[in-house]
């Protein structure tokens, strides 16, 4: 199942006001130049364009971070990025055949509505390991800073 653009594609970069964007995995006939640059086994998150592509931002954890190691934290990592508009070059623009949408991310968590798409996404990446315990995953509040104390 594709991506029916405008329904329920969030439209724009998350904001204040609406601060959900997609979750995507790679359909079966993604182009092969797509799949290597995402990688197998990355948390994709993004947002439909109005020109009918998607801006895509991803997480495959190409330096093996142990915190990267379960695919929620990767989508975390990848929305972080997308929601700040950070410089990466683990973002691209590309045509809505390639991804399709399984649910949501925002600042308090992740809603995972097409289970099974994510889940043959993990392992045909040989990832299974790395899934969410359950669909809804709530993401913790950040902790405070640290006050500085000058001696």
């Amino acid at each position: 199942m594709g991506i029916q653009f405008g329904q329920d594609l969030p439209l724009q970069r998350p904001d204040d006001a609406d601060n959900r964007a997609a979750v995507f995995v790679p359909t079966a006939n993604i182009k092969e130049d797509v799949l290597a640059a995402v990688r197998k086994g990355a948390a994709v998150v993004g947002f439909g364009n109005h020109d009918h592509t998607l801006t895509i931002y991803y997480e495959s954890n190409r330096f093996n971070d142990p915190a990267l190691a379960k695919w929620e934290n990767k989508a975390r990592k990848a929305y972080d990025r997308l929601l700040d508009n950070l410089p990466t070059t683990s973002k691209m623009v590309c045509k809505l055949d390639n991804f399709e949408q399984i649910g949501y991310i925002s600042t308090s968590g992740i809603t995972i509505r097409r289970r099974a798409s994510l889940d043959r996404w993990l392992e045909f990446s040989e990832a299974m390991d790395s899934a969410p315990d359950s669909d809804n995953v709530a993401f913790a509040p950040p902790p405070p800073p640290k006050k500085i104390v000058a001696e």
